[in-house]
Formats: C-alpha cells, structure tokens, sequence
C-alpha cells in the first residue's frame, strides 16, 4: 500500500511588492504645520452628514481631502477583524485610538465568508458588522476593502478556491463564471455595508475597489465592471484602488480615487499618482512599517526610527496614509497561503510579527507605537486618550503529550473516502457541497504489486509511505521516487482511494470522533504523522499564552529521521 500524505501551501496569488531606496525628497518646505483637531471630526460628535469623505483644490493650496467640508487628513492603521479573536477587537481599536489614529482599515476575505459555494457566514469572528460598530463607538472612521481580491498574504489572495473548480473560468476578469460568482457575493455583502455607510450614520467613509489591480491587469473592463457593480447596489461614498507606485497607471479607473502602497518614500514616488489626478490629495493606502516572513526565510523588521520619520513627513506635506499593519494578528489555520517568486513557499502563521507590526501578535506596545503617539500627540490640539493596560499573560510549565494515534489508525474514524481511477486535485473532490476541499491535507492512497518509480509534480511537499513506513519526500526538486520491490505483494484495490483528513474542517472539529478511539501511550520512537494528546493546566483563571512547537519533529520527519521520546512535542 503506497500512501502519499500532501500538505498544500495554496498559491496566493500575491500581487508583488516593490522596495524602494530611501530619500526622502518630497518637495519644497512648508511652513509649520498647525495642530489638528478631530474633536468634531468623529463618529459620535459629527451629527449632521450630507457630503461624506471629499477632495477640494483651492487656487493657491494644495489638493486636500474635506469631511464635511472640513479639511480632513486620514490617520489611518489597519487591523483585519478576521485575524483578531473578537475578544480583543475593541482592546486593539482602543490601543489604535490611543496611539492618535482617526482611521481603521480593514479587508473583508470573500473565501473565509463564503467557504462553499452558496453559503455564507457572517457570525463570530467573521461579523463584519459588528466590527464596523464597535470602530464607531470608539470614534474611529472605517474604510473598507471588499475585493474581491484583497491580496492580504492570504490563501489564493482570499478568492475562495471553489472557483477553481471550472477550468474555464478566469480569476480577476470579466469572464462570466467568475463575475457570476462575484455579483452573488456582492448580494449578500454590500446590503450590510449600505447602513454603515458615513450618509447613514455609520463610519464608512471610503470603500477600496479590488487591491493592486495594476499588477495584474489582465482584463481593461475588469475595474470598470466592479466600480459600477458597487455603485449599482447602493455605495456611495468615496471610492478609491490602491496599487504600487509603478501600476498606478494601469490600475487606474476613471471617477476613482487612485491611492498608492509603499514601503519606503523617494523623490519620484508619487510621480504616476500626479499623472493619473493631479488635482486630488495623496493618499498613501499601505505605507509598510515591515515586510513578509516565509518559511525558511530571516524575519523582516523595520526600525522605528524609519517609520517615525516617514510618517513625519506625510504630516508634514499633508499626505493621508494608512500604516500596514496597525495590529496584524493571527493566519488562524490554513488560512496563510503561500507565496510564488519562481518557488512556492509557505507564509508563517503569526500576522502580527510577519509585518512587523506597531503592536505585537499579542497586542503589547512596540518602539514604534510610543514614536508614533509622541509623534501624534505633538500635532494634536486635544490630549490623546489614556492608554489602555496590557493583557495579563502567563507562563506555564512545559507539557509533553503523553497519548498518540498514528494516522493510519485514526483513518477509519473519518468519512467514506473517494475513489477515482486518476488523482483530484482536492478543490475539484466532490466533497462539501460540490465545493471541494479549500486546504489543508489529503491522503492519496493505491495499492500496487511490485517496485518500480512514483513519478509526481507535487507544487508543494508530499511525504510518501509504502505500507505506513516513509520512504521519501516529493517537492518541487523532486518529482520522482524509487519505490523498492515489496514484500508482501497486495492486488486487491485497483483505483485510487483519497482519504480526507479533516473533512476541511479546522482540527478542533474533527477531533470529536477521535476522541473515541483507543489511543496509545507516546512510545520511544515514532517516525510518520500522528495525531497527539496531552493536558495544560492552566488553574482557574486561565491566561493568554504563547504556544511554542519544537521544529525538531518537522525535520526529523522530513528526512525520515525516527523521532525518539526525546523529541516529543513540548508546548
């Protein structure tokens, strides 16, 4: 029996980044800039709403945006609420208003919303509404990227992968499979994004169409398409796209606000923007405070002395940002995707530490939080709210799992699985509704009678076994395997069997049915996937925690190494 145990990272689709040489020549010297005050600029105080987010150019002044009427800057931070237990929404909002920010910005990730075809999911963590609500109580303005593409370092740049079940369907066009399926997204999204709107009372102030079209830039009626998609079905507030300085052209749409993403300002970087809207203010809508970790890659940091002077100069020349990422959070499950730059590579879990966030994956203070409140705090007319305290932590003692169930024994606690006389790729399974399986892991198993080679172009990584022993490993370098001549031949099964694992469900949900089975104690050694068990014991009053893996195991299992009782998983 050969099994092969295949671990996706999903493409992500990723539009590129650019980085840029410092120089920070933006243009001639302004005099001192006055100090704000957004006392009456904010969600509970501005009562009487006509006009929205706007731009004005005066004959001599520079392009400024106005909120209603006033002359109006966008402080701007952007926390998902998608990767923030919603626990801790208002405790990040809060921490944003203290810091002196007037604006949150958020992406809304279609495939966690509609995980299958036809059904959606606003609730928990996912309750984009209540979300929105809670920015307001606390006085901050909202501006909202729907996508559909959002990009994000995302799984398929947070297109749901049962799009990929029609062949002809074309993601990011015009092509009918695909605008089908986005008009029936934007039916149910957009009516509850119409009452929090900033002319309904709500804090929206700008809605984001798509995200770094310009990269991409298959289709020259796509933007159009979407832009009087979004209008047609009720917004109308400002809108706006945001690309990379060098797409800014291609990824403009006439009656749109065109915004742009940096990571580091020289003297040509707005360059495009003013051709494309000469008479519109800037808006920088990701100014990158970090930069992506993958695996196997250095962690990216960014000093904060940098960050604080590049946000002191979008003051200073009146330049409206957005800081990427406020708080970053959590890729909570297989929701991280991976990258593709000639190698597919899997994006790390933590959010928060990937950009290098102003606050840290936990929500504590950084360097550059306290440079940019000081920062804030000397251009603002009012005092800054008090900062709210820390989340009390602990530190427990290590646990080592003492209870395991080897794959091979926990496959029967799972559905039925599907036969297929040819591998599926897992979107196209017939599993979910006739939505497929959108990541995580799949089993492929077949039965053969003698040796010889398993030829595979496994994107990502494949572990092999013959009779639930490794055997080797198939990646991207390695696309073929010599399988040895067996001991014991078996001709019984003649298609292929696809064992799900998971059900595409997250680990938590599909453990129900293993609690039941006979679990064995952790022996010395144990080389191939198994499922493990052990208590924390946190006391009464349990505390945030940071759980930490040992990577030995991976490694070890990787090379095919036994992995002994000393390499047991720590927490």
């Amino acid at each position: 029996m050969v099994g092969v145990f295949f671990l996706p990272f999903v493409l992500s689709a990723f539009a590129p980044r650019f980085k840029q040489e410092e120089n920070l020549m933006l243009g001639r010297a302004h005099p001192p800039q006055p100090r704000f005050n957004w006392s009456h600029l904010t969600p509970l105080e501005l009562k009487n709403r006509s006009v929205g987010l706007g731009t004005a150019s005066t004959g001599r002044g520079k392009p400024h945006f106005t909120l209603e009427g006033h002359k109006f800057l966008i402080f701007g931070g952007s926390i998902h609420y998608f990767r923030v237990p919603r626990e801790y929404w208002r405790d990040r909002l809060l921490k944003l208003k203290a810091c002196g920010f007037n604006t949150v910005t958020t992406y809304v990730p279609w495939n966690l919303h509609e995980p299958e075809r036809g059904k959606f999911d606003f609730s928990g963590n996912l309750d984009l509404e209540a979300f929105v609500l809670m920015a307001a109580e606390i006085g901050l303005w909202v501006i909202l990227r729907p996508g559909p593409y959002i990009c994000s370092e995302m799984d398929l740049g947070g297109l749901p992968s049962w799009l990929l079940r029609d062949p002809r369907l074309l993601l990011r066009t015009t092509n009918k499979g695909f605008t089908e399926a986005v008009e029936k997204y934007f039916d149910h999204l957009i009516p509850r994004v119409i009452p929090l709107q900033y002319r309904q009372g709500g804090p929206v102030i700008a809605v984001q169409v798509e995200n770094e079209y310009g990269s991409f830039n298959k289709d020259k009626t796509y933007m159009p398409y979407l832009h009087k998609a979004l209008l047609g079905r009720g917004i109308v507030e400002l809108l706006l796209t945001s690309d990379g300085e060098k797409n800014v052209l291609s990824g403009h749409t006439k009656g749109v606000l065109a915004a742009i993403n940096l990571q580091k300002v020289h003297k040509n970087t707005f360059s495009q923007l003013r051709e494309v809207q000469r008479d519109k203010p800037l808006l920088v809508m990701e100014y990158w405070v970090g930069w992506f970790d993958r695996w196997g890659d250095k962690h990216h940091v960014k000093d904060a002395k940098e960050v604080e002077r590049a946000v002191s100069e979008f003051i200073k020349y009146e330049i409206s940002f957005n800081v990427y990422m406020f708080h970053g959070g959590t890729n909570f499950g297989f929701m991280n995707g991976a990258t593709y730059f000639g190698k597919h590579t899997g994006v790390v879990t933590s959010y928060g530490k990937y950009y290098d966030a102003v606050l840290t994956e936990a929500g504590d203070y950084t360097e550059k939080y306290f440079k940019l409140q000081k920062l804030f705090e000397s251009v603002s007319a009012t005092p800054l709210p008090q900062v709210p305290k820390l989340t009390p932590k602990a530190v427990y003692p290590p646990m080592r799992p003492s209870l395991y169930l080897p794959l091979w024994d926990a496959l029967s606690y799972f559905n039925e699985p599907v036969r297929s006389h040819q591998p599926v790729n897992m979107e196209n399974l017939p599993i979910n509704n006739g939505s497929g399986q959108s990541y995580g892991l799949v089993l492929y198993e077949k039965s053969i009678c003698s040796g010889g080679r398993l030829c595979a172009h496994a994107h990502d990584m494949a572990q092999v076994f013959l009779d639930e022993t490794m055997i080797g490993i198939l990646n991207e370098n390695n696309k073929d395997l010599h399988i040895p001549e067996l001991r014991l031949l078996k001709t019984e099964d003649l298609g292929y069997t696809l064992g799900l694992g998971g059900e595409n469900q997250p680990l938590s949900n599909g453990l129900p049915r293993l609690r039941s089975a006979t679990w064995k104690p952790v022996p010395e050694s144990h080389q191939g996937p198994a499922f493990y068990r052990g208590t924390l014991k946190a006391g009464p009053s349990p505390k945030d925690t940071f759980l930490s893996l040992l990577v030995i195991l991976f490694e070890k299992m990787l090379s095919g190494s036994d992995i002994k009782s000393t390499d047991k998983p720590m927490l």
